[in-house]
C-alpha cells in the first residue's frame, strides 16, 4: 500500500481558507487520507526505534556521567587537588544549573529555528570540549568557567531529546521511549561506578584520579557528538534511514497525536498562551520542587560515605544506585503506561515508597549502616516522578511554538530545582544530614499533591471538550501547491497539522 499517494489534492473553490507552508507543520505536505497498515505502522516504528534509541540512549548516558563526574570527583580527590572547599563544591553543582537556566529559552528557540539533530550535535561537541578541560583546572574559578560552559550546552540535549521523541512516536508510545532513554542514568552511574573504581587505583602523582575520569569520559563523549552528527536525524520528513514513501508513512502514524511535528516559524501567540496556560505552570511548579530532590545525585558518595563505607566500598555501592534507579524507572513507566493507571496515579505511586526511604534514614541509629543503605536506595523512587512528567509534557501540548516554550519554562524550572537543591547540604549538618533529609521529605508530599492536581485538571477538560457541541472551523483548510508541471493546485490539511495548540484545536484530548 502506498500511504503516500495524494488523495486529498484537488481543486477546491476559494471561499475555503488557503494557507502557506510556513503557516503549517512541515509534515502537512506529506500527509495523506490513505489508512495506514497496521503492520506496515508497526514495522516502520520498529525501523525508528533501531535507529533512534541507540543513539539517544548512548547520548543520555555519556551527558549524564559527564555532569555527574563531579560527584564522583568528590571521593576522587578533586577538592584536595582543585583547592577547593566545600561551599565551592557546592557551587560547582549550582552554577551548572544556573549556566542552564540562562540558556534554556535560547536554546529551545535554537531547537524550533535549526535542525534539532545538528544542534544537539554541535552541542554536544562543545560539551565534550570542556569537560576534557576539567583536567586542566586547579582553581575554583577555573572549575566554575568549564561548569558554566557544560551547563549552556545541556540546555539543548533534555529539550531537544522531548522533541524528537514527539516527533517520531505516538502519545501512546512516548512516556517509554523517553523512560528508555532516561533509565540510562542508572547506566551511567554504573559506569562510572566501575571508572572510579579503575582510577583509584592509578599511580601518576602529576595526575589524579578525578582528572583522569573528566579525561575519559570527555573522550567519549567527543565520539559521541560526531557519531551524532552524522547518523541522528532532524525530523521524521528528512531522516536518512527512511524512504520517501516511509517519511509519508512516519507522518501518517502520528497523526493520532494531533500535534503534528514541527514548524519552524515561531509564533507569538502560542508564546502568549503558553504563559497563560495554568497547566503549565503547575507542571513547572512540580519540576522545581522534584528537582530540589535532584541535588542527592552530587551528594550521594559522600552520604554513602559517611554511612561508614570506605572509599572502594563507595565507588562499587555506587553502582547499586545505577541499577536501583533502573528499575524504578522502568517499573514507573511501565504502570505509566498502563491505561488503568496512567502518569498521573503511576507518579503519585512513586513517591509513596520514597518518602519511606528518606523518614527511614533520618529515624535509623547511625551505627546500622545497612539499613540506613537500603532506606537510602528506597528513597530513590523519588526520581521517577520527573521522568514520567518528562514523557507526559508531549502528550497533552500541542503547536509548535507552545510545545518549545512550555518544554524551555519546564526546564528552566528544572534548573532552578537543581540550582537551590545543593545548598541545603551543609557541612554543618553531616554526617546525618537530618536537616535535609526533612526537606526531601516535604517537596516529596509536595510533589505527588502537584501531580495529582494537574490530573485532576486535565481530566476536567477532557470531559469538558466531550461535553461541548462539535466545531468544524478548520475542516476546510487547504494548502497552495505548485506541481511538477507547473500548475497550482490546493491540498486539504488535516487539522493535526496545521499547528494548532492543544486548546485551539477541541479535538485534542489529554492523555491522563
Amino acid at each position: 500500500m502506498d500511504s503516500s499517494s495524494d488523495t486529498t489534492e484537488k481543486k477546491v473553490p476559494q471561499t475555503h481558507a488557503i494557507v502557506d507552508l510556513s503557516d503549517v507543520d512541515v509534515a502537512a505536505k506529506l500527509d495523506s487520507d490513505v489508512p495506514l497498515d497496521p503492520e506496515v505502522a508497526a514495522r516502520l516504528k520498529r525501523k525508528i526505534d533501531w535507529h533512534l534509541m541507540p543513539l539517544m540512549c548512548l547520548m543520555y548516558l555519556m551527558t549524564f556521567a559527564d555532569k555527574t563526574t563531579l560527584g564522583q570527583s568528590a571521593i576522587l580527590g578533586i577538592q584536595q587537588g582543585a583547592h577547593i572547599n566545600q561551599n565551592q563544591f557546592n557551587w560547582l553543582g549550582t552554577i551548572f544549573y544556573l549556566s542552564y537556566l540562562v540558556f534554556e529559552y535560547p536554546q529551545n528557540l535554537a531547537l524550533q529555528m535549526l535542525p534539532v539533530g545538528k544542534w544537539m550535535s554541535f552541542n554536544i561537541f562543545i560539551w565534550a570540549v570542556a569537560l576534557l578541560a576539567h583536567a586542566a583546572c586547579k582553581s575554583f574559578g577555573a572549575l566554575f568557567a568549564v561548569r558554566f560552559i557544560l551547563g549552556m550546552c545541556e540546555g539543548a540535549i533534555t529539550p531537544g531529546f522531548m522533541v524528537v521523541t514527539s516527533m517520531f512516536y505516538t502519545r501512546a508510545e512516548q512516556t517509554r521511549r523517553v523512560g528508555l532513554w532516561f533509565l540510562m542514568n542508572g547506566v551511567a552511574i554504573i559506569f562510572l561506578g566501575f571508572v572510579s573504581f579503575g582510577v583509584l587505583h592509578t599511580k601518576s602523582h602529576n595526575f589524579l584520579p578525578w582528572q583522569w575520569l573528566m579525561i575519559i569520559t570527555g573522550l567519549m563523549t567527543l565520539v559521541a557528538s560526531v557519531l551524532f552528527w552524522f547518523f541522528f536525524p532532524d525530523s521524521p520528513t528528512t531522516a536518512w534511514f527512511l524512504t520517501e514513501e516511509e517519511r509519508a508513512q512516519a507522518v501518517q502514524r502520528i497523526k493520532v497525536n494531533q500535534a503534528g511535528v514541527e514548524n519552524k516559524h515561531w509564533k507569538q501567540e502560542q508564546f502568549i498562551e503558553t504563559l497563560l496556560d495554568p497547566k503549565v505552570w503547575v507542571m513547572a511548579l512540580f519540576t522545581a520542587i522534584a528537582n530540589i530532590l535532584n541535588s542527592l545525585t552530587n551528594q550521594r558518595q559522600i552520604i554513602v560515605n559517611q554511612f561508614g563505607f570506605n572509599l572502594i566500598q563507595t565507588t562499587l555501592i555506587g553502582c547499586v544506585d545505577g541499577v536501583v534507579e533502573i528499575l524504578t524507572i522502568w517499573l514507573g513507566v511501565t504502570l505509566a503506561s498502563q491505561r488503568s493507571i496512567g502518569r498521573g496515579y503511576a507518579a503519585a505511586l512513586m513517591f509513596i515508597p520514597a518518602l519511606l526511604g528518606a523518614i527511614l534514614v533520618q529515624k535509623l541509629p547511625s551505627h546500622d549502616k545497612v539499613g540506613l543503605l537500603f532506606s537510602y536506595w528506597i528513597s530513590i523512587f523519588m526520581f521517577t516522578p520527573f521522568v514520567i512528567l518528562l514523557g507526559w509534557v508531549g502528550s497533552i501540548t500541542a503547536g509548535h511554538t507552545k510545545r518549545t516554550t512550555t518544554n524551555a519554562i519546564i526546564l528552566i524550572a528544572y534548573a532552578i530545582g537543581n540550582a537551590v537543591g545543593p545548598f541545603m547540604w551543609k557541612k554543618q549538618y553531616q554526617p546525618r544530614n537530618h536537616v535535609p533529609w526533612t526537606v526531601i521529605a516535604v517537596c516529596i508530599g509536595v510533589c505527588a499533591l502537584l501531580i495529582l492536581i494537574l490530573r485532576f485538571m486535565l481530566d476536567r477538560e477532557n470531559k469538558r471538550r466531550e461535553a461541548e457541541k462539535a466545531e468544524d472551523s478548520y475542516d476546510d483548510v487547504y494548502l497552495a501547491q505548485e506541481k511538477q508541471d507547473g500548475t497550482k493546485a490546493e491540498k486539504h490539511v488535516d487539522r493535526a497539522f496545521l499547528d494548532l495548540t492543544d486548546i485551539q484545536n477541541r479535538e485534542f484530548r489529554y492523555v491522563l
